[in-house]
């Protein structure tokens, strides 16, 4: 494959349109059951899409937001948005109307494309308040009502007036240059109001090569893929529908994260990219299901994750009948498990954020290595990743094919090639801070080890520093303490004090179970005031303790009422928590764990025998 002399995303696609015409492309779930379009009818409809939009009056460098969940149209929108010679803006669909509405002022978009009305409730609004937005086109029925005196298109309507004009798609799409900007993606916010990430075609074609040399000794063939993470992220947008189109995949399209296993079984994809809170959920579901089936079942598992482990950390210890054990169990269970994921898997990627190092250990020893990666949405957004052929969990693995990563003074990561990307819309301050001399300053803090492969420490504005002093990474004790089946998400505070405290929200099941063990209702508001839950919460984090250097250590903790979910916006819609929304919800009632209370004990959240 020549990724050198590909000028743009639309390039890429109609080249590979015209080998595959025939064979099936897109597929998505229809009164029941996956059915396929072929790469022939995805062009066409490309194609009628692109011209319709120009027939509204879309014109080159113009931006068209696009909010829809995962389906073909999404793919269709995207490149026909792209082939007009305009800049797609893909948005969440978790956004509320505020956050429609800064993105729409802030990218100066012409016009929005929508899927349904549901979307179209929280979107409407915003669209009525930004002036530069003329147009929307909706994907599904949406009654004009909602969008007032803003032109309203039905998709089908659109698509049939492109359709009676002349075919002159290709080679009006033809005229982009590789830097262009193919697409502006806002930020998820983890720290504060998005930004718009503009990326070029170049820098998604030289994360799309990055992936091809780093997957085909894995033996790329005929690949599936299942997109589940949303497309408006710069992750799924890159590796789950341009890649898989760089190389003529299959894409299945997921019914949502609540379904995940039950498609991984139908589309049985080939290559799997998720976050890693998603491996940590899967992690702790096959763990519940082998303590539920007990006995020589559960035997064989931890025996196979035992000698699987061992196997990663030490072979050369390996005597000839733990080799030969392990044969046993590669039959006997690892091939059960890689079954739950649809039995033909070549490589699981994580990206995203870091990888707990025992989250990772775990899947590899049984049989599911996991390629963890690192990047950015501003880097298009892949930087690194382990190569299948020498994974080193605790690392994210070699640059990128046409990638230079170096470490500076102060330990930041700084980037440079093709994948950085063109700047921040509208914002050339934040631009010319973020990268200087042709680097881009990432913010994380890492090192390159003797084989040059970048371990990252933290992210260099989330580091605390202890009033002593001294640096603690909290993604490292959160990790440590999430690992726990009792704690499903926590933050750790502690910036400029003598210790940690941290927020915890227990998990559900284990607030279930000793809800009922202790006759009381499985209320988490009501248990987080409760002095015998606190204290049972109290010896789960004396356990997470042994485990930590002294600094680390956390002395007190609060239980919050409710958990970070994307809908509360405490979470991004990649599953990342929002710190500074945290913060904000429960800034006062961390800040009181610092007061000195004469009451402090295990029922008060404070850890015996560590003094403050």
């Amino acid at each position: 494959m020549d990724f050198a002399a590909w000028q743009s995303l639309t390039e890429i696609f109609f080249e590979q349109a015209k080998t595959r015409r025939d064979a099936n492309f897109l597929w998505s779930k229809q009164h029941g059951a996956y059915r396929p379009q072929t790469w022939g009818e995805i062009e066409q409809q490309i194609k009628d899409l692109t011209r319709g939009l120009r027939d509204l009056g879309l014109q080159r460098g113009d931006r068209v937001v696009l909010v829809a969940e995962n389906r073909p149209e999404w793919l269709v929108a995207d490149l026909a948005i792209m082939a007009a010679g305009a800049i797609s803006v893909p948005a969440y669909t978790t956004n509320l109307t505020k956050d429609h509405l800064h993105i729409l002022t802030n990218s100066g978009a012409v016009g929005a494309i929508v899927s349904d009305r549901a979307l179209a409730q929280k979107l409407m609004p915003a669209v009525l308040d930004a002036e530069e937005c003329k147009w929307v086109i909706a994907m599904e029925d949406v009654p004009q009502r909602q969008a007032g005196p803003k032109a309203l298109h039905q998709w089908p309507a659109v698509m049939e007036r492109g359709r009676a004009l002349p075919d002159d798609v290709e080679d009006y799409a033809a005229q982009a240059q590789r830097s262009d900007t193919a697409c502006i993606i806002y930020t998820s916010g983890t720290g504060g109001v998005p930004r718009g990430v503009m990326l070029s075609h170049g820098a998604i074609i030289c994360n799309c090569m990055g992936a091809y040399e780093l997957l085909k000794k894995v033996g790329l063939g005929h690949e599936v893929f299942l997109c589940f993470l949303p497309l408006s992220h710069a992750y799924e947008h890159t590796a789950g529908q341009f890649f898989p189109i760089t190389i003529g995949a299959e894409i299945y399209y997921s019914e949502g994260v609540e379904h995940l296993l039950r498609n991984l079984g139908e589309a049985r994809p080939t290559i799997l990219t998720a976050v890693p809170r998603l491996y940590e959920s899967m992690h702790l579901k096959i763990r519940r299901n082998m303590e539920k089936q007990g006995g020589l079942k559960a035997k064989l598992f931890a025996k196979a994750e035992e000698i699987g482990r061992r196997r990663y950390l030490a072979p050369e210890k390996l005597t000839l009948l733990d080799k030969f054990q392990d044969l046993f169990l590669e039959i006997l269970v690892r091939k059960k498990i890689r079954q739950r994921f649809g039995g033909r898997i070549k490589g699981i990627v994580s990206g995203g954020a870091a990888l707990n190092f025992d989250i990772g250990l775990f899947f590899t020893a049984l049989g599911l290595p996991i390629l963890q990666g690192y990047g950015q949405t501003e880097t298009a957004p892949v930087v690194s990743a382990n190569p299948p052929w020498k994974v080193k969990l605790h690392t994210v693995g070699p640059p990128f094919k046409g990638v230079e990563v170096k470490i500076a003074e102060d330990g930041e990561i700084l980037i440079r090639g093709e994948l950085v990307m063109n700047g921040y819309w509208r914002d050339e301050a934040g631009t010319a801070q973020a990268i200087q001399d042709g680097w881009l300053h990432t913010g994380d803090v890492g090192k390159l080890d003797e084989d040059g492969y970048l371990m990252i420490t933290d992210r260099k504005k989330d580091i605390i520093v202890l009033s002593g002093g001294d640096n603690v990474s909290p993604a490292r004790v959160e990790g440590i303490l999430t690992l726990r089946t009792e704690i499903s998400q926590a933050m750790v505070y502690g910036d400029k004090r003598s210790y940690l405290v941290a927020a915890l929200v227990p998990d559900e099941e284990f607030i279930a179970h000793w809800a009922r063990e202790n006759g009381k209702e499985p209320d988490l508001a009501a248990l987080s005031e409760d002095a015998g839950f606190r204290a049972a919460v109290s010896g789960v984090v004396d356990k997470v303790n042994g485990e930590l250097s002294p600094l680390e250590k956390i002395r007190r903790f609060t239980i919050l009422p409710e958990a970070f979910t994307v809908e509360n916006g405490m979470m991004t819609p990649t599953l990342k928590i929002r710190r500074h929304k945290i913060r904000e919800a429960y800034g006062s009632r961390v800040e009181a764990l610092y007061e000195k209370r004469k009451d402090a004990g295990p029922s008060s959240g404070e850890q015996p025998g560590v003094s403050p």
